[in-house]
């Protein structure tokens, strides 16, 4: 399953189970995601459904964008996002 870096999250907000994610790669909703701790371990994996930008829907993301995912479980700030491709 490869996989290649898109972003670190840079905080979560665990009330609403939203993370803010600063991009470094290509992102688009139906994209599977995996979260990492630093040392590679296993956080969570989900599947883009919603992604906003500035408070405004948005359908993919890009380097350089700040960006908040709705996901099913928690993560933790500074965790690396990976999109897993097939």
């Amino acid at each position: 399953m490869p996989k290649s870096v898109v972003g670190k999250v840079s905080h979560f907000f665990g009330k609403i189970g939203v993370a803010a994610l600063s991009m470094s790669g290509a992102l688009k909703i139906g994209d599977h995601i995996r979260f990492e701790h630093k040392d590679g371990s296993l956080v969570l994996e989900d599947t883009v459904r919603s992604m906003q930008i500035n408070h405004k829907e948005v359908s993919s993301a890009g380097p350089g964008d700040d960006v908040a995912i709705k996901l099913n479980g928690s993560v933790h700030d500074g965790n690396i996002v990976y999109k897993v491709t097939e």
